[in-house]
């Protein structure tokens, strides 16, 4: 059988089908059938010897539990096979290419990792006095002078914890700047080719959503947004490049229209990846971006986190940015978390995102993925990133619809539609059928612009060789959908389960075991 050489798959042997051969443990070789922890252990035993607690006094006010936990007791190896197990099931970059658009699933270097684990950095509390932080600080300060040179941005917030928090940032930063000149606004203009969190953020900061489409070729109607502009426009949020994997040609003259009539640019910068060294988003108009740095500058995200996401300002809005900020002083460098003590054009700060300054870990794998890099090396990876969206776009076009392919080079990812698929057979069909390829799927029905879209992103990280293998595997199950092929609607089959009816799995999830009610022989 052929073996995918991006990462291990379980698979069992081709003869007979995976159903062949039913074993007494119900494991197929290294295919483990794990169960849960609550089918391993049982909560009438432990692992552990551990004396009975003393009595004493409750000091709870009558918050003592009523029943016991029922927490299954396990033995070290129980517990240590169990997640072992359960970790060969999942896949992961280090198996292979991780397609998600729109995400830049790109390798970590295990350089930042092992800085990031530094003692010093990594068991740093946030209490720590000031002069006991000074290197902490400073590298802090490091990271935020590369992202605003990169960005030609003066200002810049380092606490935001994600990408949706900065953007929540830079639009409480725009709110603040407004209500400075007793100008309170209402209306926030966000693109159908804009992130999805864009207009999510924009209401749950109070703002009315207007959308503004797209052209045929994937990109901002300008024409529309200028005709959607009025007083009670507070600015608009666009992401560049964006959701359909193109720069926003217009970005200037969208700029432009929007400070004309007093509003200012939000630029979602999740997909900075694909024009670091290229593009200053300052010298664009931008006003606010936030900056994935578990994304554009490496470390591992995804599953609800690490994340980090950081908010550079243009001069107009840099004095309501959020606090704390670092300054350095001479050879010192200073934690600012008061405005009464803020610097000159810093005391208009709208407040603070977080109780502390962010997140440590990730501001040292960005400070040694940047200095690895350098200036050139930033730039060639954004370039590399291109190269791979296209190759993947321009070796694909010919067997899935790529609906934007007309449009000029896409940036990071490329996107391709359902259209040409035999009947009943769906973009679904075929992420599942990429399983069995021993692939994760890509980003699948998003943007919405886009009728089934699949939205790629190989990242720069990835070798030709990795690509070609993808590429060949998706031709082969797009191939199986556009001819109607039974067999795919199984898909995946060599996965440790089966497909799911996600309908049900969405609308009715299984969140907590419960013991099964054993059958009583009747009397």
């Amino acid at each position: 059988m052929t073996i995918n050489q991006s990462g291990w798959r379980p698979e069992a042997p081709v003869q007979g089908g995976p159903d062949a051969a039913p074993t007494y443990t119900g494991n197929k070789a290294l295919m483990l059938e794990e169960p849960l922890l609550f089918e391993i252990g049982g909560s009438d035993r432990t692992g552990v010897d551990l004396p009975e607690a003393p009595k004493v006094k409750s000091r709870l006010g009558g918050l003592e539990r009523l029943k016991p936990i029922e927490l299954p007791g396990l033995t070290e190896p129980e517990a240590v096979r169990h997640y072992t197990r359960l970790s060969r099931q999942n896949y992961a970059i280090d198996l292979g290419l991780f397609p998600l658009g729109s995400c830049t699933m790109k390798h970590n270097p295990r350089l930042n990792e092992k800085m990031a684990r530094l003692p010093g950095f990594a068991d740093l509390h946030p209490l720590t006095p000031v002069d006991g932080t000074q290197g902490a600080l400073a590298l802090i300060h490091l990271v935020a002078e590369w992202l605003k040179t990169l960005t030609n941005m003066p200002g810049i917030a380092m606490s935001p914890k994600a990408g949706a928090h900065g953007e929540l940032c830079g639009l409480l930063a725009i709110r603040a700047a407004h209500e400075a000149k007793g100008d309170a606004r209402k209306i926030i203009l966000v693109p159908e080719s804009a992130h999805g969190t864009n207009p999510a953020t924009a209401a749950f900061a109070g703002y009315a959503v207007k959308g503004i489409p797209a052209t045929g070729d994937g990109r901002v109607d300008l024409e529309a947004l200028k005709a959607a502009l009025s007083p009670e426009v507070a600015g608009v949020m666009i992401t560049n490049p964006n959701t359909c994997g193109l720069f926003e040609r217009d970005m200037i003259a969208i700029c432009e229209a929007v400070h004309g009539i007093g509003g200012y640019v939000y630029c979602d910068g999740a997909n900075f990846n694909a024009i670091v060294g290229r593009v200053r988003p300052g010298d664009l108009g931008v006003d606010a971006m936030h900056i994935n740095l578990h994304k554009t500058f490496s470390t591992p995200h995804g599953g609800g986190g690490p994340g980090s996401g950081p908010v550079v300002f243009s001069q107009a809005l840099a004095p309501y940015a959020p606090l704390p900020f670092v300054e350095k002083h001479d050879d010192r460098y200073v934690l600012v978390e008061e405005e009464t003590v803020a610097a000159e054009g810093h005391s208009d700060a709208f407040g603070r995102m977080v109780a502390f300054h962010g997140q440590m870990g990730m501001f040292v794998r960005a400070a040694a993925y940047m200095m690895s890099h350098g200036a050139d090396g930033l730039k060639q990876v954004s370039e590399d990133a291109v190269l791979s969206a296209n190759y993947i776009l321009r070796s694909l076009e010919d067997t899935l619809d790529a609906p934007f392919a007309a449009s000029g080079p896409c940036m990071h990812e490329a996107i391709f539609s359902d259209a040409g698929f035999a009947e009943g057979f769906s973009t679904l069909d075929v992420a599942k059928g990429l399983i069995d390829e021993g692939f994760h799927p890509m980003t699948m029905y998003f943007p919405l612009v886009v009728h089934g879209a699949m939205l790629i992103e190989p990242t720069e990280t990835e070798s030709k060789a990795a690509l070609d293998q993808f590429i060949g595997a998706l031709r082969h199950v797009a191939g199986k959908a556009k001819a109607g092929d039974a067999a795919l609607k199984a898909a995946p089959v060599h996965a440790p389960r089966r497909r799911l009816d996600e309908t049900a799995a969405a609308r009715k999830p299984v969140l907590v075991w419960k013991e099964p009610v054993q059958a009583r022989a009747a009397e």
